[in-house]
């Protein structure tokens, strides 16, 4: 049974016919329809369209969702395809696994069972474009090794590349890493070459490491503004060097806690939407509700206020946004139309980690496409996340 969808463009305006086709019926989800043709609607100046479209949210750092931890050990397949449907249904239609601190051997371990896991079912793959390390290779000083256990920290080096290119192939990954870790800056330049996307967080570093390793290659900052003690020089602290290295873009998490209003607004008008992309940074409470969940072998609380911390701790684990919500929270804070917030959620995160040396060969590129309800102000319900191709992209 085929669709027909009048939909205006999130961003022009312009009103289209879309022709959806089903297409797969999932076990862990709805049918998930596909976007069989995009043509300029014959009464384009009418007000019958029903719905917005626009690309599919994009989040990187997906340490867990839905009630699933990826750092687990026992997840198998139909956790991962619970966690992909509740992201799927949330307005995300791409993303990155991200794995956190812990001994080396054992993240190998845990990123080739999820690769092993990803392969073996469609919805699985078209929903996982990639794989971000959080660590092991951050700050083990206090406050800046946020809730990573120092224990495990260490320097990077060419063995560590070796490890991951062997597990993941030619997929697209992500690496964190504190610029002040011994052989950074080598490993940035060894880590690009490689195809992978290198970013800094989790760090302590001068301004000349933080140019060392953009000069190698480095793209972005993992969510800026946090990862940081309490009390900081107010003028010699690593947030100012951020905002003053050039060539250097950044995530931010939009859910009014980890950067408040103020700030998130400071940040937004200093770097620029053309160098800030959003990410929920996730953990299993997201998607989930309030109460205890995990973070591998940390047991963190997730309030009623879905702020996520560990238990008689304030110190935050993460976060429990869901990534529609996060780009409501955007617009609210920033004073500005959900369109612009849900491009630095779904087109800006590709656009900037694509200007990576590493993906010139092969750029990332979103598989999926939302209906969004007109309703007038925007709310995070009743989005529709469908599969779309290249040839009938709008975007």
């Amino acid at each position: 049974m085929t669709r027909v969808v009048e939909a205006r463009h999130y961003l022009t305006g312009l009103k289209h016919s879309l022709e959806l086709q089903p297409g797969t019926e999932y076990h862990a989800g709805p049918l998930e329809w596909r976007l069989a043709a995009w043509n300029p609607a014959h009464n384009a100046n009418s007000n019958s369209a029903s719905c917005w479209i626009a690309p599919a949210l994009v989040d990187v750092q997906i340490n867990g969702y839905g009630g699933v931890d990826l750092q687990s050990d026992s997840i198998d397949l139909s956790r991962l395809l619970k966690l992909c449907a509740a992201l799927h249904r949330d307005g995300c239609g791409f993303f990155f696994p991200t794995l956190i601190t812990d001994e080396w051997p054992r993240m190998m371990r845990r990123l080739a069972f999820l690769k092993r896991l990803r392969e073996e079912h469609p919805f699985t793959r078209g929903m996982i474009g990639g794989w971000h390390l959080e660590g092991p290779f951050l700050s083990d000083r206090p406050g800046f090794h946020g809730a990573h256990n120092p224990r495990f920290m260490q320097d990077p080096t060419p063995a560590h590349i070796e490890a991951v290119k062997a597990i993941t192939g030619h997929d697209p990954v992500l690496i964190t890493l504190a610029p002040e870790r011994p052989g950074a800056v080598e490993f940035t330049r060894l880590a690009v070459s490689e195809g992978f996307i290198v970013c800094l967080g989790h760090t302590d570093a001068s301004i000349e490491q933080l140019r060392e390793c953009v000069q190698a290659g480095a793209t972005a900052v993992t969510h800026l503004g946090n990862a940081v003690p309490q009390n900081l020089h107010r003028h010699d602290n690593v947030l100012w060097r951020i905002l003053d290295t050039e060539g250097l873009s950044a995530s931010l998490i939009p859910d009014g806690v980890h950067l408040p209003d103020p700030v998130l607004r400071s940040i937004w008008r200093i770097k620029g939407s053309d160098r800030l992309f959003f990410t929920t940074d996730a953990m299993a409470g997201a998607g989930a509700p309030p109460g205890r969940h995990r973070i591998g072998h940390l047991e963190v609380e997730v309030g009623s206020d879905r702020i996520v911390r560990e238990p008689g701790s304030s110190n935050f684990a993460g976060s429990a946004l869901e990534p529609a919500k996060g780009v409501q929270l955007a617009a609210e804070a920033l004073k500005l139309p959900w369109q612009e917030t849900w491009r630095a959620f779904s087109e800006a995160p590709l656009r900037i980690l694509n200007k990576s040396p590493a993906r010139t060969a092969k750029p990332l590129a979103n598989p999926r496409c939302c209906l969004i309800p007109l309703a007038q102000p925007f709310t995070p319900s009743g989005i529709e996340t469908i599969l779309m191709e290249a040839s009938t992209s709008p975007f």
